[in-house]
C-alpha cells in the first residue's frame, strides 16, 4: 500500500488503490490502519461510507461540516457540499490528502468515480467485494496464511498471554505435557481458516469466558454440525463466520438475555447506524418488558449496546454517538434470528414506529441535516422485511396510517421510488379500510401515487391515479374546490407528457378558470396554471399566446413575490426558451442570464434550478454558433447534475445528450456517439426502452450513424424511434 500511495517518484497522477476481498477479511480495518499510521504524511485523511450513494452523499455532508465549520442547512445540502468539498480537494495548495471510500460493494448501483476530485493529486483507497469493477491498483485480501499472524489476532482479542508459541517450542513443550494450551489455539486458528473477523469474534468470546481453546474448539465443532436455518449452499467461509457468531450468541443469551433479544431486533433495521433517539421514538403500549428495560434510558441502552460491542457484534462510532454493524454480521442476524410470526410482527411494528415517529417530526430541515439518509436506509430495510415476511405482518392499523404516509414521503424525497411506491400503496390500503375510498385523506395518497408514477415514466398508471383523485374530489368537495383543481392541473401536466396537447390545454384552462374564481387572477396558484398554459401554447407553436401567458405570470409573480423569487425566475427562464423559439436570441440570452444570476444568488451555483438555466444557455450559444461557450455550459451542467443527482439521473442524461449534439456540430462523431450511447443506456435503465425521452436519444443516434455512413444502423434507430413514438403518442 505504501508503494502505491506514497511512491518515491513524484509523478503527477492521482494515486488510487483498490482493496478487494470477501466480507470479513479486514478491508476496512486495513484501510483505517493505513490512514492512522500515515496521517502525519498527509494534510487530511477522510473516511466515507460508500455502501450506497445516499451514504456517500451523507459522508460528504459530514466532511463539509467539519472542513468549513458549517451549520447552515443550505450550505450542507448534499449537492452543494459535494461540490464545495471537491473544489477544496482540487485546490493546488491542498494536494496531500487521502480519501477512503469504504464498503463499495455494489458498483452496479452507482459509480464511485464521480465523487473523485478531477485533479492530478491526492490518494484514494476503495474497499470493495468487487475489485474487478473498480479502477485502481488492486490488492486482493485473502485469509491470513501464516499461523503466527492468526495466533497474534487471537491473542490480542482474547487478551490471553503466550498464545503464539513457535513450532519449535510446541515440539519442545509436547515432551513435558499432554496438551499445551498453544497447540489447541493453533488447531483453533487453523479451523477458522485465517478469517480475521472469525478470529476476532472467537477472541472476543474467549476474553469473556473461562473456556480453554480446546473447549471452545469443541463447542465450535458441535455448532458447525447442527442443522441451522441458514441459507442453502452457504459458502464455507461464511459458514465459518456464522458458526463463530452462533457460539457467541449462545453465550450472550446466558449472560444478558435482553442484549441478545436486542441483537435480534437489529435485523429489522439497516446495519448502517443505530442511535438511542431512534429506538426511544418507538415507545408505545404493549411492548415486551425486556424492550422497555433496554430503551428505558440512554444508560440502559448504552449498556446493552456495549455488551454487543464486546462480543464483536457491533462497532461503536464515537464521533456520531452511534453504533454500526458489519454487513456480514447483519446478514447473519437476518438469516438466523427471525423467529415465529408473533415475534416478527412485534419487532417489525416496533421498528416501523421508530422510523415513522422520526419521519413524522415537523422540522424536516433539521431531520435532513441530522441523518435523513440514515432514516431512509432504515425505511428501506422495513420494506424488505415486509416483502420477505408478508404472511406475518398484517395490514396497517388506523393509528399507524399517518406514519406510513410520512415514511412513504421520506422514501420519495430520497428518490427511493420502488420502496416509496410500496409504502404509498400500503398507506392507501389503510386509508381505504379506515375512511373509505373517496375520503379526502385517501385521495391525497392517490394523488401522491400519481406523481410517483409520473416520475417513474409510468404514464398510464399515473393517469389512472389522477383521474381517480379528480373524480373523488369532485364528488366530495365539488368541481371548483382547490384540491380538485390541483389534480386537474396534474392531469394537464400528464397529458403534456403524453403529447396530448389538446387535452392538456383543456385541463389547464379549467384549472385556471377555477383558481381565478376561487382565489383571484393574481394568486400564485392561478399564476402557476397560467405558466403551464404558456408551456402548452409553446408546444403547439402558438408563440404569441405563449408569450402572453409567460409575461402575465412573470408580472404577477414579480408583484406578489418580487423579481428575485424562484417562481418569478422560472417564468423568466420560460420566456428565454420562448424568445429562442422566435429566433430572438438577444432577448433569450438576456432572460437566461437573469434567471441564472437570480438562481445563483437564491439557491447557489450548483442547485439544479441554476443548472437548468445553464443548460438552456448552452442551447442558446449552440444556436448562435458559439460552440466553445456552449460546451462550457453543457459541461458545467453535466458535472453539476452528476454531483447533485448522480450520473444516471434523467437531468444528467439530458445534459449528456446535449453534449452529444454539440460534438456532432463540431464534427466529432466519435465523442457524439459516446454521449448518445451513455444517455440512451441511462434512460433505458431509468425510464424504460419505450419512454419518449429514450426514443429522443435513439433518434439522435440514428443521426450519428447516418453521418458516419452506417445507414443500416441509422435505419434501425429511426424505425425503433418511430414505432416507439407511435405506440406512446399515436401516429
Amino acid at each position: 500500500m505504501e508503494a502505491v500511495l506514497q511512491p518515491k517518484n513524484s509523478s503527477l497522477a492521482q494515486r488510487r488503490l483498490v482493496l478487494g476481498g470477501l466480507g470479513g477479511m479486514g478491508k476496512t480495518q486495513l484501510a483505517v490502519a493505513f490512514g492512522t499510521r500515515h496521517y502525519q504524511d498527509d494534510s487530511s485523511v477522510f473516511w466515507l461510507d460508500a455502501s450506497s450513494e445516499d451514504a456517500v452523499k451523507d459522508s460528504f455532508r459530514i466532511l463539509a461540516e467539519t472542513v468549513f465549520d458549517a451549520r447552515d442547512p443550505v450550505v450542507l445540502a448534499n449537492e452543494r457540499c459535494i461540490v464545495h468539498m471537491k473544489r477544496w480537494l482540487s485546490d493546488r495548495r491542498n494536494t496531500r490528502w487521502l480519501l477512503i471510500f469504504d464498503n463499495y460493494d455494489d458498483p452496479k448501483s452507482y459509480r464511485v468515480e464521480q465523487y473523485y476530485p478531477d485533479v492530478l493529486h491526492g490518494s484514494i483507497i476503495v474497499t470493495t467485494r468487487r475489485p474487478e469493477l473498480v479502477a485502481g491498483h488492486p490488492i486482493r485480501l485473502r485469509p491470513l496464511q501464516r499461523v503466527e499472524e492468526q495466533l497474534e489476532v487471537l491473542e490480542t482479542r482474547s487478551e490471553r498471554k503466550n498464545v503464539k508459541f513457535g513450532k519449535l517450542f510446541d515440539s519442545f513443550m509436547s515432551q513435558y505435557t499432554d496438551s499445551p494450551e498453544d497447540l489447541h489455539a493453533r488447531r483453533l486458528v487453523e479451523r477458522l481458516g485465517g478469517l480475521p473477523l472469525a478470529l476476532a469474534t472467537a477472541g472476543a468470546y474467549l476474553r469473556r469466558s473461562t473456556f480453554s481453546f480446546e473447549r471452545y474448539l469443541q463447542k465450535y465443532e458441535q455448532t458447525w454440525n447442527v442443522d441451522h436455518h441458514w441459507p442453502a449452499k452457504l459458502p464455507e467461509y461464511e459458514r465459518t463466520l456464522y458458526t463463530t457468531w452462533e457460539v457467541s450468541y449462545k453465550s450472550l443469551e446466558r449472560e444478558n438475555h435482553s442484549a441478545a433479544r436486542l441483537l435480534g431486533l437489529l435485523a429489522y433495521f439497516s446495519s448502517r447506524r443505530f442511535w438511542y433517539e431512534l429506538f426511544q421514538a418507538g415507545v408505545s403500549e404493549g411492548l415486551p418488558e425486556w424492550l422497555y428495560g433496554v430503551i428505558s434510558s440512554d444508560i440502559a441502552f448504552e449498556s446493552a449496546m456495549r455488551t454487543l460491542t464486546d462480543y464483536c457484534f457491533l462497532e461503536v462510532q464515537v464521533s456520531s454517538s452511534s453504533w454500526s454493524m458489519h454487513m456480514c454480521v447483519h446478514d447473519w442476524t437476518i438469516a438466523t434470528l427471525d423467529h415465529d410470526h408473533a415475534t416478527i410482527k412485534t419487532q417489525y411494528w416496533y421498528a416501523f414506529d421508530c422510523i415513522g415517529a422520526l419521519a413524522e417530526e415537523e422540522d424536516w430541515n433539521s431531520l435532513a441535516n441530522v441523518g435523513l439518509s440514515d432514516l431512509a436506509a432504515h425505511a428501506r430495510r422495513l420494506e424488505h422485511v415486509c416483502r420477505d415476511h408478508s404472511e406475518a405482518i398484517e395490514h396497517v392499523i388506523p393509528r399507524r396510517i399517518n406514519r406510513t404516509e410520512y415514511i412513504a414521503r421520506l422514501l420519495l424525497q430520497q428518490v427511493q421510488l420502488p420502496e416509496a411506491e410500496r409504502m404509498f400503496v400500503r398507506a392507501l390500503g389503510g386509508y381505504e379500510a379506515a375512511l373509505g375510498p373517496v375520503h379526502t385523506s385517501t385521495l391525497l395518497i392517490v394523488g401522491n401515487l400519481g406523481l410517483l408514477y409520473r416520475d417513474q415514466g409510468n404514464l398510464a398508471k399515473a393517469e389512472e391515479m389522477f383521474v381517480r383523485a379528480r373524480e373523488g374530489y369532485e364528488a366530495a368537495l365539488g368541481p371548483e374546490h382547490t384540491s380538485t383543481l390541483l389534480t386537474v392541473n396534474n392531469l394537464g401536466l400528464l397529458y403534456r407528457d403524453q403529447g396530448n396537447l389538446a387535452k392538456a390545454e383543456e385541463m389547464f384552462l379549467r384549472a385556471r378558470e377555477g383558481y381565478e374564481s376561487a382565489l383571484g387572477p393574481e394568486h400564485t396558484s392561478t399564476l402557476l396554471i397560467v405558466g403551464n398554459l404558456g408551456l402548452i401554447y409553446r408546444d403547439q407553436g402558438n408563440l404569441a399566446k405563449a408569450e402572453e401567458m409567460f409575461v402575465r405570470a412573470r408580472e404577477g409573480y414579480e408583484a406578489a413575490l418580487g423579481p428575485k423569487h424562484t417562481s418569478t425566475l422560472l417564468t423568466v427562464n420560460n420566456l428565454g426558451n420562448l424568445y429562442r423559439d422566435q429566433g430572438n436570441l438577444v432577448r433569450a440570452e438576456e432572460m437566461f442570464v437573469r434567471a441564472r444570476e437570480g438562481y445563483e444568488a437564491a439557491l447557489g451555483p450548483e442547485h439544479t434550478s441554476t443548472l437548468l438555466t445553464v443548460n438552456n444557455l448552452g442551447n442558446l450559444y449552440r444556436d448562435q454558433g458559439n460552440l466553445v461557450r456552449a460546451e462550457e455550459m453543457f459541461v458545467r451542467a453535466r458535472e453539476g447534475y452528476e454531483a447533485a443527482l448522480g450520473p444516471e439521473h434523467t437531468s444528467t442524461l439530458l445534459s449528456v445528450n446535449n453534449l452529444g449534439l454539440l460534438y456532432r456540430d463540431q464534427g466529432n462523431l466519435a465523442k457524439a456517439e459516446e454521449m448518445f450511447l451513455r444517455a440512451r443506456e441511462g434512460c433505458e435503465s431509468a425510464l424504460g426502452p419505450e419512454h419518449t425521452s429514450t426514443l429522443l436519444i435513439v433518434g439522435n443516434l440514428g443521426l450519428i450513424y447516418r453521418d458516419q455512413g452506417n445507414l443500416a444502423k441509422a435505419e434501425e434507430m429511426f424505425v425503433r424511434a418511430r414505432e416507439g413514438y407511435e405506440a406512446a403518442l399515436g401516429p
